[in-house]
């Protein structure tokens, strides 16, 4: 059996007690006793060859590493009486030969490493299975069938052959893993014009679904949940339709978006007021939570509340749970007696509010008082197949409007160039900028069909157009700066989304990043302390 490939043919096996018993018993006595004292037993006549060198007999590698947790100081002989040049690997001892996990960590991490290292590198990896504890065999066959691409060689008796292993793990793996999924995107299958209560929602990408799908799971329990994303992805749309599924469908659902009003007043707004609380206080009014009781309370835009009333908000966000999970006590201004209501909080923010604890400008507390389930909110430009399907929502939405205040309107379409602008255009303003420009081409177009130069008119006008300077307008350059911290952190972001899409598949995730292998992707992973699903 003779065998060479161009490149880089590399071989790895553990040394085995059974290669330096026959080293030992051909080098003579001293080197025996060093042997035996090296593997704990003794030397026998029927130690002859070993299988690492009975394969170097027949078989050519370009290079040969092999792992020994035996003597180091036995290594000059044991190369020179095999005759080859040997790279060697120390792990750290381990007691126990049947250690799994051991034994997993040691080879991998040395696989991991021979891969990264562009000099050493295979282009064929080839494990001989036959030196060391069956439990080392086996780790072998699990990383070279799945992990790692690999070879397998035997010897027995002096005969060396290749193991062809009559399976393949990966595949396996894979095939688990997708008839979990079918079983799963079984049951999540319906689309969300389908799906009960959540008619209103555009599309069916699995970006949307996932929302959806959290979403009326969270309107089954009385809980707090805090709505993520960027302006315009419709979180006031999600929070009405979880009260609507909700059991307090038939209570009363009161917004407000913290935003939008001054400090000093949102405070009122939302825990009321007695007769002559404030100067213009004429006569006792009740505040959102009051109005709400029974129902849910909309925050909007959450992050944008001060300190003050944040500790506010704290103190009555505290549920009083002999009675209930969402059973507050609230006072209203001016007010010595308190009052019980029981109303279920949503909110919601386009703000990064992890940072703006570590900032300081948003309590932590209060952040896990809100957010018992969280819901992300993708943005248009991550749901690239629902685009069309939610603008020719929109314009079938807004032609009946007009239909209904004017006899004489047309209803208008979209020409086939309007269509590809639609699609290809990265809409940072999300479904709300999709529906303004779609508004404002149908009121000043003069035709049937709306144009791509329409659109485009539309969007012009559009403030925080989709550029770069857009995209960091928000970054802070002061003393305090750090550019090479600044760019890790948007590395660190795009490699776990990429491990995210990918289902924690490395080599899939490489593809979806760009690089070229995915060993170096993966030891950035381990640098940046990266793992699928964190």
């Amino acid at each position: 059996m003779k065998g060479y490939s161009m490149g880089n043919r590399t071989l790895v096996a553990w040394v085995g007690a059974t290669d330096w018993a026959s080293m030992g018993n051909e080098l003579g006595s001293q080197t025996k006793s060093q042997v035996e004292k090296a593997i704990g037993r003794s030397v026998r006549s029927s130690d002859d060859g070993g299988p690492i060198k009975s394969l170097l007999r027949e078989e050519r590698f370009d290079s040969i590493h092999l792992l020994n947790n035996y003597a180091k100081s036995l290594e000059p002989a044991f190369s020179k009486w095999l005759g080859k040049d040997i790279s060697f690997y120390h792990p750290q001892k381990f007691k126990n030969p049947t250690d799994y996990s051991a034994i997993f960590h040691i080879s991998d991490t040395f696989l991991t490493e021979l891969f990264e290292d562009p000099t050493t590198r295979p282009t064929e990896l080839c494990i001989h299975l036959s030196p060391g504890t069956p439990a080392m065999i086996a780790i072998w066959v699990l990383l070279g069938k799945s992990k790692y691409n690999a070879r397998f060689y035997q010897s027995y008796q002096g005969e060396n052959s290749v193991t062809e292993i009559p399976f393949d793990l990966d595949l396996h793996i894979r095939d688990v893993i997708t008839k979990a999924d079918a079983a799963f995107e079984h049951l999540r299958a319906r689309s969300p014009d389908k799906s009960n209560g959540f008619s209103d929602m555009v599309g069916d990408s699995p970006a949307l679904k996932e929302v959806i799908d959290r979403a009326a799971c969270s309107a089954i329990r009385d809980v707090s949940v805090l709505l993520l994303g960027e302006s315009g992805t419709g979180k006031s749309r999600i929070a009405q339709l979880i009260h609507n599924q909700s059991r307090r469908r038939d209570k009363p659902f009161e917004s407000i978006n913290c935003a939008a009003i001054p400090e000093q007043l949102l405070e009122s707004e939302l825990f009321g007021f007695k007769k002559n609380a404030f100067t213009d206080a004429k006569a006792d009014k009740k505040g959102l939570f009051e109005r709400a009781d029974g129902g849910t309370i909309f925050l909007d835009e959450i992050g944008e509340c001060g300190l003050a009333l944040q500790s506010k908000l704290l103190s009555v966000l505290q549920p009083l749970n002999e009675l209930g999970l969402c059973v507050r006590k609230i006072r209203p201004l001016g007010s010595l007696e308190e009052k019980t209501v029981d109303v279920r909080i949503i909110a919601a923010t386009n703000q990064n509010l992890i940072q703006q604890v570590e900032t300081k400008a948003f309590r932590l507390d209060l952040y896990y008082r809100l957010a018992a389930i969280t819901i992300k909110l993708p943005p248009l430009r991550e749901r690239k197949n629902d685009v069309l399907k939610l603008g020719n929502h929109f314009l079938a939405e807004l032609n009946v409007n007009f239909s209904r205040d004017d006899r004489t309107f047309v209803p208008k379409s979209f020409s086939s160039d309007a269509i590809a602008f639609i699609r290809s255009h990265s809409w940072p303003g999300n479904a709300r900028q999709l529906y303004n420009a779609i508004l404002q081409a149908i009121v000043m177009t003069g035709r049937n069909k709306i144009s791509r130069s329409d659109i485009e008119a539309a969007v012009e006008t559009n403030p925080k157009e989709n550029s770069l300077g857009f995209l960091l307008q928000d970054v802070e350059l002061n003393k305090g700066f750090c550019l090479t911290k600044y760019l890790e952190l948007i590395q660190k972001q795009l490699l776990q989304r990429g491990m995210d899409e990918s289902q924690g598949n490395k080599r899939k995730a490489a593809e979806l990043l760009g690089y070229t292998n995915w060993q170096t992707m993966d030891k950035q992973l381990r640098k940046l302390d990266i793992h699928f699903g964190r």
